[in-house]
């Protein structure tokens, strides 16, 4: 079955997620390392494209990110 999708936009927090980890002062692959210590695996390229919003992103994946990120679900959704 063919995905439908709105818009060519495949997640709607990629923004925010690139925002708070230039906040830190991280890197892609930074993230991508702390995410695995949390039995998260997604390659910096997959961050690339997260943030882009060209992948989209589970909800294991999302409740990791904003851990890491030291930001709130809220945050990462627009809705603070």
């Amino acid at each position: 079955m063919k995905r439908l999708v709105d818009n060519e936009n495949l997640n709607v927090i990629g923004q925010r997620i690139k925002s708070a980890r230039l906040r830190l002062g991280l890197s892609q692959r930074a993230l991508s390392e702390k995410l695995e210590l949390k039995a998260v695996y997604i390659c910096r390229g997959s961050i690339s494209r997260i943030e882009n919003c060209e992948r989209s992103v589970t909800d294991i994946e999302i409740s990791a990110i904003s851990e890491v990120l030291g930001v709130t679900l809220d945050y990462l959704f627009g809705r603070e």
